[in-house]
């Protein structure tokens, strides 16, 4: 019996997962591991919900990509760990990085993106606003959703040769992050 409910919390866990349910998928995931930590399904689960927090898309891949080769492969659970254990390094090396350069971006004439985004709402428009300190003024970005977000907003302000060069000049900087390379997407919708 005790089987079978443990078995019926960990689809409805599921469930909950895929509807992007993250917070209460990971209350399940969390209660099944804590009674029994050896199960590495409910492990999976506690790491994906815990990223979907932060990103849902790629713990939604992940999450999808381990069903998928668990039928499979036995050793599906170490695949998916070492996948998670490889972005969160990742994502320490840039956040060193950033920290890193974050006292010399203090000490340049410039402008934080989460600054100037804030101009650029109290103005209402992005080119505008863009044109008027695009040679005076640096934008400096500090995670990948901005980066996005400026090539973005770049491109459809109608930058699209400027939007193009951040992305050749960036993509390399972020090992040719999924997201980022989608970037490239808005410029074929133009040929």
């Amino acid at each position: 019996m005790r089987e079978q409910d443990e078995l019926n919390r960990l689809q409805k866990a599921q469930q909950l997962f895929q509807s992007g349910e993250y917070k209460d998928a990971l209350r399940y995931y969390g209660e099944i591991y804590s009674e029994n930590p050896k199960l590495e399904e409910a492990k999976i689960g506690v790491f994906l919900c815990d990223m979907a927090l932060e990103s849902g898309e790629e713990a939604q891949a992940l999450f999808d990509y381990y069903y998928l080769i668990k039928e499979d492969q036995d050793d599906a659970a170490k695949v998916i760990s070492d996948i998670i254990d490889t972005l969160d390094a990742s994502k320490n090396t840039i956040a060193e990085l950033i920290s890193a350069h974050a006292g010399r971006i203090e000490d340049v004439d410039g402008i934080s993106y989460a600054d100037f985004m804030k101009i650029v709402k109290e103005r209402g428009d992005f080119k505008h606003t863009f044109e008027d300190i695009m040679f005076s003024t640096r934008i400096y970005l500090t995670s990948k959703e901005e980066l996005i977000g400026f090539i973005t907003q770049l491109h459809n302000g109608g930058f699209e040769k400027m939007a193009l060069q951040y992305l050749d000049d960036t993509s390399e900087i972020f090992d040719y992050d999924q997201d980022v390379m989608e970037l490239y997407s808005l410029f074929e919708e133009k040929k």
